[in-house]
């Protein structure tokens, strides 16, 4: 299987490291809790047609390497992700909007992303008449 994902008019890789927090960094992120959290994000990424390449839910936050296909920003993805999680964390976990917890927020407002880039320093391009054009970068 190729790392690249096809469309009608694209060939892609596009990944994304994004971390993301509860409300006052509180230490919430275990047990059951970190289950469902870890279920939810694998659930609503299939659902939007991305793909989970890794999922670390830690005490006090997440850490997520996806790859997204170029139709979807990554900032529905994340509203859906938070969106969708805490509703389901809260019908759960009912204790969860009791004080000294946060009312009907669960996750601190934004996120950090960051993109995946290619392994290779050298990237070979192939035009539609079949011209091989060849790019290095240096990186130093």
């Amino acid at each position: 299987m190729s790392r690249f994902g096809k469309l009608s008019h694209v060939v892609w890789h596009c990944q994304y490291h994004v971390v993301w927090i509860p409300k006052y960094r509180y230490k919430i992120l275990s047990g059951p809790v970190a289950q469902d959290a870890h279920n939810c994000a694998h659930i609503y990424c299939d659902r939007l047609g991305c793909e989970v390449v890794e999922l670390n839910v830690q005490l006090d936050h997440v850490h997520l390497l996806v790859k997204v296909p170029p139709t979807i920003p990554i900032s529905k993805l994340m509203g859906t992700l938070k969106g969708k999680t805490v509703l389901r964390i809260f019908s759960k976990f009912a204790y969860l909007k009791q004080k000294p917890y946060w009312g009907n927020h669960f996750w601190a407002k934004g996120y950090c992303v960051d993109t995946v880039g290619l392994d290779a320093e050298m990237v070979i391009l192939v035009s539609p008449a079949l011209f091989i054009v060849t790019l290095t970068f240096d990186l130093s």
